[in-house]
């Protein structure tokens, strides 16, 4: 197997000092997309239709586009059908809103995201609401929302689902620790401190919800069995910040200018060589929770073909 310069890095840092161990989110995800592959090969061989996935990208938001060909690919990989609407940033929002409701009636199309963030001439609430939530497999409508805050079947947003799904697959015990997330976005930080505290594993979890208006964070997160942050704020958790033994989970990915070809690194939010130092387990930016999101989106998408969260 060919290693690459990141793993030989990886592998450098641990060698050097003690360090916590990796939660390995592209290892995780490559399992994942070979099961979900499994599925889909048995699907084909009984002759019926195989799964389709659509995304509407509106714009030319480079990360938008990057990451919305990323799931093209990741379909590819699964044996999934897919199909990419795009609309210029110019678009209107009854365009928009015209071929929603195209793909709401498509009995061929098993779920559909819409890429955000929208043109400021867009309302992305009535554009969300406007998505068939037995469609929805990014898990944004508010009906899945709450039927996930209900501890209900439904289709969880796929980067909440990632990061419970590293957790289950490594074991990690959740049951009576105090969690600590950092950020309340809707996609991440609200869903997360919905799913940690659920009765279920991984879930039990006694949580805390910190934000841009928490002050002292680090005494949240100095008492935390489990961190996750979500900022998009660069090496902002430090080693300082945590106890020994705590998970810790990056989910922030910002691009940081540097003297590089490429113009730019990606960097989390947690300063990963001072908590990996004091922490049990830790994932890393790039290939911890955003080959997971991926992966997630994709199981999504099989679980809306069986129907089995809205099963009437």
């Amino acid at each position: 197997k060919k290693i690459s310069k990141f793993e030989i890095n990886l592998k450098s840092k641990i060698k050097r000092k003690k360090m916590a161990q990796i939660l390995d989110g592209l290892k995780i995800s490559n399992e994942i997309k070979q099961e979900i592959k499994a599925e889909v090969d048995k699907i084909k061989a009984s002759g019926k239709r195989i799964p389709h996935l659509s995304a509407i990208l509106v714009g030319n938001n480079g990360a938008s586009k990057a990451y919305v060909n990323s799931k093209v690919k990741d379909c590819a990989e699964v044996g999934f059908e897919s199909s990419l609407y795009k609309f210029p940033s110019t678009a209107s929002e009854a365009e928009l809103l015209e071929k929603i409701e195209e793909l709401n009636n498509d009995p061929n199309v098993d779920g559909f995201i819409v890429q955000l963030p929208l043109p400021k001439q867009m309302d992305q609430e009535k554009i969300i609401m406007a998505i068939n939530p037995r469609k929805d497999v990014d898990g944004f409508h508010p009906e899945n929302f709450g039927r996930m805050a209900l501890e209900m079947d439904t289709f969880l947003p796929a980067t909440p689902f990632g990061i419970l799904t590293l957790l289950e697959r490594y074991n990690i015990e959740t049951k009576g620790k105090h969690c600590v997330i950092i950020g309340r976005s809707r996609i991440v930080g609200r869903p997360m401190s919905i799913l940690m505290g659920r009765k279920d594993f991984p879930g039990n979890s006694t949580v805390t919800l910190t934000h841009s208006y928490t002050p002292h964070i680090e005494e949240f997160t100095k008492n935390a069995d489990i961190v996750i942050t979500a900022l998009g704020d660069p090496h902002f958790l430090k080693g300082e910040m945590i106890k020994d033994g705590a998970v810790v989970i990056d989910v922030g990915i910002t691009r940081v200018e540097d003297n590089t070809e490429k113009g730019y690194h990606l960097a989390g939010d947690v300063d990963f060589d001072s908590c990996a130092e004091k922490a049990s387990w830790i994932t890393p930016v790039p290939g911890g929770v955003g080959p997971m999101t991926r992966a997630m989106l994709m199981k999504n998408t099989l679980l809306a073909y069986k129907h089995t969260i809205y099963k009437d």
